[in-house]
């Protein structure tokens, strides 16, 4: 794995999810509130909206923050706008990189965002420097730790259910869909029991950098630092540091 389930692992490992809870909390409510902006309140008609809200529900996010956020987001109560604005740039050894914010001042994050470039051996680039290195797909992974799937029978599943591809390591497996045929894949898989850990729709790297030593450590912390940023929802990037590599870091 690389990139963006790359830095999950490694977030899991180090236990820094439950750490930032709070923070955790504030991006997913600004999620739902942009979401309920663009597409309604209604999930049944709203993709992105449900699939906010369950990520919500699985970080334990009170129904009562939940529907005071809908009705920001509808107009029922006073709050901020929120701006969607996505940069691109490079971390260190060429790694591209995309950042997808909600912000209620472009100014301080655009300010914040290339700050935490540079310090981490990175720059901020134009808009589209980087983005055709990604595809936009569903993305779903279900742990094999501490479990006894039938990779068969998951990957049957998936496919049945109109996934695009299904990859097996030892952590997890891994099942891709177009963004249209996310939410049946998902559904599909609950339904047959699975419980899964990721369920979102992500940017997918084409091709991968291989990171060693001083970049990889570099990249790690900028990866640490962007997602530490309150107006930061996403991080997306095309590096891949192996096992071996990781063990000395860590």
């Amino acid at each position: 794995m690389a990139g963006h389930s790359k830095w999950k692992n490694i977030q899991h490992r180090k236990g820094r999810q439950d750490a930032a809870k709070a923070k955790l909390f504030t991006k997913i409510s600004k999620e739902i509130y942009q979401a309920a902006r663009s597409g309604g309140a209604d999930p049944n008609t709203n993709s992105r909206l449900k699939t906010a809200i369950a990520k919500a529900k699985e970080a334990n996010i009170p129904n009562d923050n939940i529907e005071r956020t809908l009705k920001k987001a509808t107009g029922q109560l006073d709050g901020v706008t929120y701006e969607e604005i996505i940069y691109e740039g490079y971390g260190p050894g060429g790694v591209a990189v995309m950042v997808e914010t909600l912000t209620d001042n472009r100014n301080r994050t655009a300010a914040d965002i290339r700050h935490i470039f540079t310090k981490n051996g990175g720059n901020l680039g134009e808009s589209g420097c980087v983005s055709f290195m990604f595809d936009r797909k569903g993305l779903i992974e279900i742990s094999r730790e501490d479990t006894d799937l039938d990779e068969d029978s998951v990957m049957m599943a998936a496919l049945d259910a109109g996934a695009e591809d299904f990859e097996a390591s030892e952590e997890s497996f891994e099942i891709k869909s177009s963004p249209e045929d996310f939410e049946t894949v998902r559904t599909a898989l609950e339904e047959a029991g699975y419980e899964l850990d990721t369920a979102e729709i992500s940017m997918i790297p084409q091709n991968t950098i291989k990171l060693t030593g001083d970049d990889a450590l570099k990249m790690l912390k900028l990866m640490e630092m962007l997602e530490s940023n309150d107006d930061v929802q996403d991080v997306y990037a095309n590096f891949d540091i192996d096992e071996e590599e990781m063990a000395k870091i860590q």
